[in-house]
């Protein structure tokens, strides 16, 4: 995982996530730049070391670029994923502080406020009062914690793999409170009610979207 981009890079990068696309434009030069993901993966190893929770954003980003892509928003899929990619990314050493060191950390780089609203309002009823607004921010809420439930269900087959896991099975270890208790039921539950879909129907595209991203860098 760590080897996936350099280590250390100019983080200030974050300056200019996304300005050209979403609307904020900030010119420096001449040039009005955009943060990559590359720029994203360094300022989450910055804040980041334990193999989890980097494969988590990895994971978390990739599912929601496949969500982007699939609901219509295929031009905003580059913001989807770094708002992926760096939702937790105060939660290794700041896990008292969820959603709250976040947003102070961001902010210090420059982050635009889109980003900061998007990535902190998964925290909504837990640690913070943002709520998800954008169907981008009830997506992430919604997938979070599910993407971290259905990877332990995979991890329980012979494949180890979502490639060939059924919502039937998913929904066999939901109902066991015991299995991945840290994933919480009521927020994925409250997620599907967010976005209008079956709970049947956000596991089911949360495995295609998982499917998508589990074997890519």
């Amino acid at each position: 995982m760590t080897g996936l981009f350099p280590r250390r890079r100019d983080v200030s990068e974050i300056v200019r996530i996304l300005r050209v696309r979403h609307g904020e434009r900030k010119k420096k030069g001449g040039v009005v730049m955009e943060i990559t993901r590359e720029a994203a993966w360094n300022l989450l190893t910055e804040y980041n070391q334990g193999e989890f929770h980097l494969r988590h954003g990895k994971t978390v980003g990739g599912v929601m670029k496949w969500f982007a892509e699939t609901l219509g928003y295929g031009d905003e899929a580059d913001f989807w994923e770094i708002v992926g990619i760096l939702h937790d990314l105060d939660f290794e050493q700041f896990p008292e502080q969820h959603c709250i060191k976040l947003q102070e950390i961001l902010r210090s780089r420059g982050a635009e406020e889109r980003l900061i609203h998007a990535t902190a309002s998964h925290g909504w009823q837990l640690t913070v009062t943002i709520a998800p607004e954008h169907e981008m921010e009830k997506v992430l809420y919604a997938v979070d914690e599910l993407t971290g439930l259905i990877g332990a269900v995979a991890l329980m087959r012979p494949s180890k793999s979502v490639c060939d896991l059924e919502v039937k099975t998913v929904k066999k270890k939901w109902k066991d409170k015991k299995f991945a208790a840290g994933c919480s039921r009521e927020v994925i539950g409250r997620g599907a009610e967010l976005l209008g879909w079956e709970l049947d129907d956000l596991i089911e595209k949360t495995i295609f979207a998982m499917r998508s991203c589990e074997n890519k860098s």
